[in-house]
Order: structure tokens, then C-alpha cells, then sequence
């Protein structure tokens, strides 16, 4: 029971500090960095998700000018993120006070 609450806590402390992170994440280090992206690599053209993880993080830390630069698709797939986020956080705190 005690292992239960424990996991569950860690749970919720790493859904809180999740965002956070994306928040400290610098873009400029992430824009140094060379894609992972398959398409990109074997086809050397972008796929619709090239660019989401910046858009994300820009997001994230409010700059949606440079989010929506990044991949247009962010204006649908950032609130989904919410929603799912802050489901699964909702469950996590439910789950707490039911035990």
C-alpha cells in the first residue's frame, strides 16, 4: 500500500515538473541539433511533424509566433496535449484521494 501512494505521488511530481521542463529546454541548443526525422534524413524533404517538438517547446514557453513557424499543426496538436495532460493529472489527484 505504501509502494501504491509513493508511485503515485512520483507520478503526479513528474507530470508537475514535465512542463517545467519543456519551459528551461533552450531553443537555440535544440535548433543546433541534427533532426531525427526518417522522412527528412532518407528523402531529405520535412514531414507534418517536422518541427512539432520545437513548436511544443516554443509554445510552452508563450512565444506562439515562432510555435506556429515552426509547424502549423501546433494550433491542434498543443491544446490536445492540454486536454491529455491535464486529464491524466485530474485521474493522478483523484486516485490520491480515494486512497
Amino acid at each position: 500500500m505504501l509502494k501504491s501512494n509513493f508511485l503515485i505521488y512520483l507520478k503526479l511530481v513528474g507530470l508537475i515538473i514535465f512542463p517545467i521542463l519543456l519551459y528551461l529546454i533552450p531553443l537555440n541548443w535544440l535548433n543546433g541539433q541534427h533532426s531525427i526525422c526518417l522522412i527528412k534524413n532518407i528523402f531529405g524533404i520535412e514531414c507534418f511533424g517536422c518541427g512539432i517538438t520545437r513548436a511544443i517547446i516554443s509554445a510552452v514557453q508563450l512565444d506562439f509566433k515562432s510555435a506556429y513557424n515552426y509547424n502549423h499543426l501546433v494550433v491542434i496538436v498543443l491544446p490536445i496535449f492540454i486536454y491529455v495532460w491535464t486529464k491524466i493529472v485530474l485521474q493522478t489527484i483523484k486516485q490520491i484521494r480515494k486512497e
